[in-house]
């Protein structure tokens, strides 16, 4: 069995986390190392490693992430605007190897991003 990544760990309670939101399918937490004033990550608690291992099957739990990160942005105050970030593959910035959505606001931001 391999090691469980901190996004497990975190799950399994073993790791604290500011969680904002959880249900049977996903978790929404605070960052560590905000980008932006608010910057909270959502991850689903199935193990799926990046956006590129998704299977046709997933589609009900996509479409439950997005509605769980139009919720917690509602709830953060994020009314004038944010940006949700999904990193895949080490080139594409990913670095953790499950699946997870970066929802960014609390002030305006730049495009192109860095």
């Amino acid at each position: 069995m391999s090691e469980k990544n901190v996004f497990q760990k975190i799950m399994a309670g073993e790791i604290p986390a500011d969680i904002v939101y959880e249900d049977e399918e996903c978790l929404a937490f605070r960052d560590i190392a905000p980008q932006a004033p608010t910057h909270i990550l959502i991850i689903p608690r199935k193990a799926i490693r990046s956006v590129a291992e998704l299977e046709d099957e997933d589609g009900p739990l996509i479409a439950h992430l997005w509605k769980v990160i139009r919720e917690v942005a509602e709830q953060s105050g994020l009314g004038e605007g944010y940006r949700v970030v999904v990193n895949c593959g080490r080139d594409g910035g990913q670095e953790v190897d499950h699946l997870h959505y970066h929802l960014l606001g609390g002030r305006s931001l730049q495009w192109p991003p860095g």
